[in-house]
Formats: structure tokens, sequence, C-alpha cells
């Protein structure tokens, strides 16, 4: 009996031990866990604050801003005080409150305008059916909030009224519907609307006071370095393009594993083929904001999304000109000698005519020196024109020629895209009198003459391949 109770002692023991390790571990685990989680929230946060150290700013402001307007509840100079309307300050502030100038800017005046208005309207609608008597008002204050919030509400389709003011019209009718179907006598229901309405200007005064004077974010600057960034971005592919499609090749014309890797650090092109919703807003806001910096009154805003879009296009024949690296398996080398040349000196070239842009842009300043690079590209593109006519391909695979035909008719087309680009700048350079732009009429038009070349030889050269009768046997085969 000793032994059997020593042997199921034992076992308990053993089952316990076995419980408490198998719980130590899970609470080990479990705060192995949590560290990590912590750990990975600081990085996040750490980063957010590195990319733009503006945000942290932005938060103070927040901050500084509702804790200023939340002593509305102490002081009683007009009126007798507030009272519960300081929360409609305190709510202004949340509401309004945005990252840049023009932003704030925007939804303050949108709430402030709309909701004098509709407290004005309120109240006239409020009195006209009083007047109807006890059976008649409710049926008057439907109609007027239903029609008023119909039109409003249909309002919101117009795109032009959809961009600039469709908090507004929120916010109107919202303040139609709570002044008007108020259960207030009329004395008391305008003293409501005054406190509400001076409240709310209170609220956004402080928050465009404090964007503004307290280390600003502007969004017509924000839009102003993207457009330039983006252009930039295009032209350190171009710059590099014709050195990994047609120097980074082994003797069996195969890219090497190792060498793709150089090539992962020119994807940056890819971010601007999303950025059309980032440059409409900031031009948006842009329009709100009053003159600041190098930015004077009535500043071509729009014209930045006219450069946008030209960078766009140009982007996608860059997309396709990168999976041609990327997807490509062999080079035609005898092919690729004969138009190597003439698309490496294009691809630069370009590289360079985008880069000057850029800094143009940048600087504000006339770019003269664009018009010599893009006619250096349109000469080697006429000079491989000219050199695929007297080419002589012998015993050559047709399908391996068509990969490189294809980047020599894309390098024509993105020429012709910078063309492009080229007028939209010109001509926002002279819209917003950027320097030395009162003196170069003659080069706007040399620029425009530039494009209609660039198109007109971009057909000439894509007929030209075509001429040649391997390739247009391989067309046919496709």
């Amino acid at each position: 009996m000793d032994i059997e109770s020593g042997s199921i002692d034992l076992k308990s023991n053993t089952a316990t031990i076995s419980k408490h390790n198998f719980l130590w571990g899970w609470f080990k685990a479990l705060f192995t866990k949590l560290m990590n989680n912590v750990t990975d929230f600081t990085d996040k946060v750490k980063k957010l604050g590195k990319d733009d150290p503006r945000r942290i700013t932005h938060s103070i402001k927040v901050g500084v801003t509702l804790a200023l307007v939340s002593l509305l509840y102490y002081f009683s100079p007009v009126y007798g005080g507030f009272g519960s309307s300081t929360m409609w300050a305190i709510l202004t502030v949340v509401v309004v409150f945005e990252f840049s100038v023009g932003a704030t800017l925007g939804k303050g005046l949108n709430r402030a305008i709309a909701t004098f208005l509709a407290g004005a309207l309120g109240v006239g609608a409020h009195h006209l059916a009083t007047l109807a008597g006890t059976e008649g008002e409710p049926i008057l204050l439907g109609l007027f909030v239903f029609l008023l919030a119909a039109v409003a509400s249909f309002s919101r389709f117009f795109p032009g009224i959809k961009a600039r003011y469709d908090y507004g019209v929120l916010i109107f009718i919202l303040t139609f519907s709570l002044v008007s179907v108020s259960g207030y006598r009329e004395d008391k229901i305008i003293r409501l609307a005054l406190h509400r309405f001076s409240t709310i200007i209170i609220g956004g005064l402080s928050c465009v006071v404090i964007s503004i004077f307290v280390f600003p974010v502007w969004a017509g600057e924000d839009l102003h370095k993207l457009i330039s960034l983006n252009i930039e971005k295009l032209g350190d592919f171009l710059q590099a393009f014709g050195g990994e499609y047609f120097e980074n090749v082994d003797k069996d014309g195969l890219i090497p594993k190792d060498d793709k890797k150089t090539f992962l650090h020119l994807h940056g092109y890819k971010t601007i083929l999303n950025s059309k919703t980032a440059e409409e807003s900031f031009a948006n806001f842009a329009s709100w904001e009053p003159p600041h910096g190098r930015f004077g009154y009535r500043h071509p805003w729009k014209q930045y999304l006219k450069i946008g879009a030209s960078t766009r296009q140009c982007a996608y024949r860059i997309e396709a000109l990168s999976n041609c690296i990327n997807n490509s398996q062999t080079q035609p080398l005898e092919f690729k000698k004969i138009v190597q040349k003439g698309c490496m000196e294009m691809s630069i070239e370009s590289g360079k005519a985008l880069k000057e842009l850029s800094i143009a842009i940048k600087t504000m300043k006339h770019p003269d020196s664009v018009l010599t690079h893009l006619k250096n590209s349109i000469s080697a593109a006429d000079n491989l024109k000219s050199s695929l006519r007297t080419a002589t391909l012998e015993n050559a695979n047709i399908f391996d020629l068509i990969p490189a035909a294809k980047v020599t008719t894309l390098l024509i087309e993105v020429i012709g895209c910078i063309g492009n680009i080229v007028d939209s700048v010109n001509e926002l350079s002279h819209l917003a009198k950027f320097k030395g732009a009162e003196t170069t009429t003659t080069n706007h038009d040399n620029a425009t003459h530039a494009v209609i070349t660039v198109c007109a030889l971009s057909t000439a050269l894509e007929s030209g391949i075509l001429e040649d009768p391997l390739i247009l046997q391989g067309l046919q085969q496709i």
C-alpha cells in the first residue's frame, strides 16, 4: 500500500509541475508577444515621425487649439457666457483643423458660411411655420426640410461642388434641420443660433490663425514639390535605362541575375502612376490658400494638374520600358548593336531634359536649356531611323528582333511625352511669371514645334521599322 501511495503522490507531483511549467511557458510567450507588439508599434511611430516631422507639429497644434477653445467654459464676456454652446467650438476645431492651411481654410469657410445661411433660413422657416398654427406648423416644417435637404443633396453630385463645397453642403443640411425643427420660441431660437454661430466662428478662427502663423503647412508648396519630384524620378530612370538594357549583358545575351538588383532603385516612377488623387487634393486645397512665399495671388494651380497628367502618360511608357528589362531573357545582339547608340543617346538626352524641367520648376526659372536636350533626342531618333533603313539583318530570328524594336518605339513615344511636358511647363512658366519667362516667347513656340516634330518622327520611325520584311513577317505571325 505504501508503495502504491508513493507512486500516486509522485504522479500527482509530476502533473502539478507539468501544469506549472505549461502556465509559466504560456505567460512567458504572452509577455514576449506583448513586448514585440510594443516594439513594433514604437518603430512604426518613429518611422511615421521621421518620414514627415510636420505630423508631430500638426498634432501639437491641434492639442493647443483644443485646450485654448476649451477655456471658453470659464469666460463669460458675451451673452452671459456660451454655456453648452462651447461644445460647438470644440467640435469645430476637431472637424475643421486639417494638416495643411488650404484644407483648414476650406473647411472653416465652408462651415462658417453654411452655418450662417442655414441658421438664417432655419429661423425664417421656423417663423413661417408658426404663422400656420399648431396644425399647419409640422406640415410646413416637414415640407421646408424636405425641399432644402433634397436640393442640397442633389447639388453634391455636381463635380465642382463635390470637390470644393461638399462639407459645407452637409453642414447646411444639418444646421437647417436642427434650427428649423427645434421646439424653442422664436426669441430663444435666435439667441441659440447666435450662440452657436459665434462659437463656430471662434473655433474656426482659432484653427485658421494657428494653422497659418504656427509652422504652416502649405498644400500649394507640397504640390509644387510633388510635380518637380515626379519629373525628376522619370529623368533618373531614363538616364540609367540605356546602361541597364544594353550594357549589362553577358556574352550569351543574358542579363546576369546579380545585375538585376541594381535596377530596383529605379522603380520610383511607380509612385507617379497613382499620384492623380494626391495632385488633385493638393490643387484643391491650394486654391483656398492666401498668397505665400513664392506663390502669389491667383497662382495657376490647375496648370500643375496638366503637367501631372503629361507626367503620368510618360510614366506609363516608362513602365513598359521597365517590363522590357525585367521580362527579357535574351537579347538580339546583331539588332542590338544597330539600335544601341541611338537608343542610349535618346534615353540619356531625354533624362537630361526631364532633370532640367524638374530644376526649372523647383527654382521657378524658365527652362532655357531643355530644348537643346530635346532636339538632341530628336536628332538621335532621326539617325536611328536612317540606320534602320540601311541595316541588313540576315539569318536573324524574328522573335529576337521584336523586343528591341519595341524598346526603340517606346523611347520615341517617351520623347513625344516629354515634349508635351515641356510645353506644359513653358505654359506654367509664363502664367506663374517664372524668372526669365518674359524674354522667351520664341522658345515657347519652338517647344510646341518640337512636340509636333517628335510625333511625326515617331510615326515615321514605326513605319520605318515595320518596313523591314523580317519584322513585318514576325508581326504577321503573331
